[in-house]
């Protein structure tokens, strides 16, 4: 058999199946033994016993390895490396190739036909691969094939936001699939023609957490804002009767009265007022207080709300 000009070695690229099956694997050892906390480079590198850079070159998608390599990583995690598990990549090229196409290119020379199928079989794993991110960091895209679902968790949520005024916490360690999980959360939820508002905490200013009238009114003008409902601020906030009832006020009488549809409110990150015992006591006790008004107000019972933490210090947060 010939060898194919220019090509000087063939290295191995996990195909779309072994890559999923890896990364499903380290995702269980990581939630057993490392608390769900996501392996940097080097602690996986160590656990396979092969470089960082090496590893780099695994999650790349298109730079080779060799197959000892490979099994070494499918191996570490209990894994057996089958031939669906891998392709070979012609590197001058950057091209991937079959193990079939290999053995049988007996010519140095292919026919027009030939080459329109293996041209075709090409595109085929390059759009595979384009498609495919590498070692997963941050929220999994929605087209994602490597998000994991953990039954029954997405069942309950999608049940429990078509209850009336409910509460949804989510609470897990940092770097275990929250975010993931409300862009999933919020997705059904318009599907469903539910509005959705997806706030993060961490955008708040810090002088917004000193005093609860910048908060509340930072907090209702983020949810106007995203709803495209204009603010209208201060012709309805009353000073004179206080901050919590402006805010209640505010919600129940213009923005959810504009709004035939539940409204899906997520909260993401309010560990943060957990900082500030004052202004978290008051912010959570009007929470709750919402909650308890959905028992019994029509606008009350279109909110939904989704409040997303990671600290084991909640306390604070009693919102049921």
């Amino acid at each position: 058999m010939k060898a194919l000009k220019g090509t000087r070695r063939r290295g191995f690229v996990l195909s779309p199946v072994g890559l999923k099956r890896l990364q499903e694997a380290i995702l269980a050892v990581e939630m057993a033994q490392n608390n769900g906390i996501r392996f940097t480079l080097d602690e996986l590198g160590d656990r396979m016993n092969i470089s960082s850079k090496t590893l780099s070159r695994l999650w790349s998608l298109d730079t080779g390895v060799d197959q000892k390599t490979l099994k070494l990583c499918f191996t570490t995690f209990n894994l057996e490396l089958g031939n669906e598990d891998y392709t070979i990549l012609s590197e001058p090229n950057n091209t991937v190739i079959s193990d079939a196409l290999s053995l049988n290119l007996d010519t140095e020379e292919v026919n027009s036909s030939e080459s329109l199928s293996v041209n075709s079989f090409v595109n085929q794993q390059s759009d595979q691969l384009e498609n495919l991110w590498s070692y997963p960091d941050g929220p999994v895209p929605l087209d994602s094939p490597f998000y994991i679902e953990r039954p029954p968790i997405e069942e309950l949520v999608y049940h429990e936001v078509h209850q009336p005024g409910c509460v949804i916490r989510i609470r897990s360690p940092k770097q275990m699939g929250k975010t993931s999980l409300v862009l999933r959360l919020c997705a059904f939820a318009q599907k469903q023609g539910y509005r959705t508002v997806n706030l993060n905490c961490y955008q708040i200013d810090s002088d917004c957490l000193t005093d609860l009238n910048k908060l509340l009114r930072n907090f209702c003008w983020q949810i106007a804002t995203e709803l495209d409902i204009n603010p209208n601020l201060n012709d309805i906030w009353d000073e004179e009767v206080g901050c919590k009832l402006s805010c209640s006020f505010y919600l129940q009488n213009y923005l959810l009265k504009q709004i035939q549809s539940p409204v899906v409110l997520v909260l993401n990150e309010v560990d943060r007022f957990f900082e500030y015992p004052h202004i978290a006591s008051d912010f959570f006790a009007l929470l709750r207080s919402w909650c308890e008004s959905a028992r019994q107000n029509l606008n009350w019972q279109k909110l939904r709300l989704v409040v997303v933490y990671s600290t084991e210090d909640y306390a604070t947060l009693d919102i049921n």
